[in-house]
């Protein structure tokens, strides 16, 4: 068990914080760093974490990532982070295709996890980490930003207001050029348009359909197209729900979108600027004119909303975030199953 874990009262009497270790330094690593320096550096969240370690492969490189945000430890194995008694949670910013078996190896250290989305390459990878989790008793966490953001709630809100009347359809989409990564276009990393790119409108999706597996899917529609390695380049899904809902999917690696998401109403629509990070939301009425518009409240990164909330669940004793449940990415990881076996798209490693 973590020094933190439910000891919310004994952590505020002494002043410590949770200690943050992010495990790898891609991409999304710098990324989170920055956010972790700026939380330590805000009132808001400056007594509640603290950015603490980085652990590579390499430790060159490691070291270099500490020295770049100040970070006060670095390590040159995973093994190494494992066995440090000072770290309450680790950010896993590996590949898909390692968050599973890097995330067993954490909680079994008795290590919390934040755990890039998506949370595993597929949905047997998730139960297996979630087993682990539930045996642990340890925090364990899909880190999808877009489930942590206040612009979740204000969507929510409008949504359950009958300002647009009632839903009928859902329409969003993701794409960005990024085939140029080779984590994207290696299907031995679990590569690809669906679990990078895809997981993010079929999130939004299933948020506007009120998560929880609230309302069930009669039946889904879906096609993509290869990449070279097999992978998907593109792909396209429609959901069918049973309160006579239909929702549409769009992601690429290929191409740039307007990244859009639309909820369409008996009465009106409302259109999300930017799925992957919301930046304003408008409410139109029939006649397509705008009757509200609403801006979404500034940010650090936009990734603080994830760690805060770890962290909190950590201080409390939880062994999950209530903004992204364990059912909630167990059925996100069923759903992306259910499209790659339409597609007849296997990862290596699966077969």
């Amino acid at each position: 068990m973590s020094r933190l874990n439910g000891r919310r009262a004994e952590a505020e009497a002494q002043g410590l914080k949770v200690n943050v270790a992010i495990l790898g330094c891609g991409g999304i690593a710098h990324a989170m760093a920055t956010t972790l320096n700026k939380m330590a550096a805000d009132p808001q969240y400056s007594n509640l974490i603290a950015p603490y370690a980085v652990a590579a492969r390499n430790g060159e490189r490691a070291a270099a990532f500490a020295d770049k945000y100040g970070f006060p430890v670095s390590y040159g194995s995973y093994d190494e982070l494992l066995a440090d008694p000072q770290v309450d949670l680790v950010y896993i910013a590996t590949p898909h295709s390692l968050h599973a078996e890097q995330g067993i190896a954490c909680l079994r250290a008795g290590k919390n996890i934040l755990v890039e989305k998506s949370f595993t390459a597929n949905t047997a990878q998730a139960r297996d980490l979630l087993a682990v989790a539930d045996e642990t008793g340890l925090l364990c966490t899909e880190a999808i930003w877009t489930r942590y953001m206040p612009s979740r709630a204000i969507i929510d809100d409008i949504v359950n207001s009958g300002e647009i009347g009632e839903v009928q359809s859902i329409s969003a989409n993701l794409c960005y050029p990024v085939t140029h990564k080779t984590r994207m276009t290696d299907p031995t990393l679990a590569g690809g348009a669906l679990l990078d790119v895809g997981v993010y409108p079929l999130n939004f999706i299933d948020m506007v359909m009120g998560g929880h597996g609230a309302v069930p899917i009669d039946r889904v529609e879906t096609s993509m197209m290869p990449y070279a390695t097999g992978v998907d380049a593109q792909n396209a899904t429609t959901i069918y729900y049973g309160n006579g809902v239909m929702a549409s999917s769009v992601s690429s690696m290929l191409v740039a979108s307007d990244r859009g998401g639309y909820i369409w109403g008996t009465d009106g629509y409302v259109v999300c600027r930017n799925i992957n990070n919301v930046e304003s939301i408008d409410v139109y009425g029939t006649d397509h004119s705008v009757r509200t518009h609403y801006d979404v409240p500034a940010q650090l990164t936009g990734y603080e909303y994830e760690v805060a909330a770890a962290a909190n669940a950590i201080l409390d004793g939880l062994g999950e975030c209530e903004e992204m449940p364990h059912s909630d990415t167990l059925r996100i990881m069923e759903l992306m199953d259910v499209l790659r076996g339409k597609w007849g798209l296997v990862y290596p490693f699966e077969q």
